[in-house]
């Protein structure tokens, strides 16, 4: 269970060619979210994370093609046997950092028939300072990031099974990424990332979602996580929400102020949520 607590306090803070999307079927959730990283406050909010000491590395950098013409990276860590269950791990605003591996593998050692995916929706680039996290946040459009959603997809094949967790920015892309995963998709986490309000796109969705909130969060308010429950109940879909007396990015352990005693109780959920709908 030490990686499975690794996982939750990883919590950072997060077929048609995807170019030819037109914005009216993109979604507004995480391009507004996105755009969020101009604002001061934002920015000024999540601290820069504080470096990490070395580790063996289990996995491995894979590459996979794209519904648009390109290339997809992610960071893998597979188990012995050939895989049948994957967890889709989306990185905070600050890229796909060694941090982020490191979880990935103690992750993959807490669940040993499972591999570990964690998806690089900036390309190869890594922030280290807030302003750096901005512009890439900024600049990962949406196109782009559902062509490699959608490859990575591929890359796993339409027999796998699929969790998906995120933070922040990731937290809104974990949701979305089980939406399009669609039936493929068992279990969903999202952490005060922005959530899809559209009941009409929460349609698709067929996985039980569990969404962690902060109720000082001036981003992902207690009026949007409310939003969200009433949307989610409108499509007939199974949520379960606990926000803790905490504020925005409060389970990011590379943040000296991070809420230690809500990170833990929320990795419990996170830990009987996982066991209890992705492992069969």
């Amino acid at each position: 269970m030490k990686a499975m607590e690794a996982l939750v306090s990883l919590a950072l803070i997060g077929g048609v060619a995807l170019g030819q999307e037109s914005a009216s079927c993109c979604s507004a959730p995480t391009q507004a979210f996105a755009a969020s990283g101009s604002d001061m406050t934002f920015r000024m909010a999540h601290l820069e994370p504080e470096p990490r000491g070395a580790s063996d590395k289990r996995g491995q950098f894979v590459s996979f093609p794209t519904p648009d013409g390109g290339t997809g990276r992610a960071y893998l860590v597979t188990p012995e046997e050939t895989p049948k269950i994957y967890i889709f791990m989306i990185h905070e605003w600050w890229g796909l950092n060694e941090y982020i591996r490191g979880e990935a593998d103690r992750l993959q050692a807490d669940f040993p028939r499972v591999a570990v995916l964690a998806l690089d929706l900036y390309d190869g680039r890594v922030a280290e300072t807030r302003e750096a996290a901005s512009q890439f946040m900024q600049e990962a459009t949406e196109g782009r990031i559902r062509a490699i959603i959608r490859g990575a997809l591929s890359y796993v094949g339409k027999d796998a099974r699929i969790g998906t967790i995120g933070w922040c920015f990731g937290g809104g892309w974990s949701l979305q990424t089980a939406i399009m995963a669609g039936k493929q998709a068992a279990a969903c986490v999202m952490y005060y990332g922005m959530p899809e309000t559209d009941p009409a796109k929460l349609r698709d969705l067929a996985a039980p979602v569990l969404g962690i909130f902060a109720k000082k969060d001036a981003w992902i308010t207690p009026e949007v996580v409310a939003k969200f429950q009433r949307a989610m109940k409108e499509a007939g879909k199974d949520v379960t929400v606990r926000s803790y007396d905490a504020d925005h990015a409060f389970a990011n352990p590379s943040n000296p102020r991070f809420a230690k005693e809500a990170t833990a109780d929320a990795h419990k959920l996170v830990s009987e949520f996982f066991r209890k709908h992705l492992e069969p």
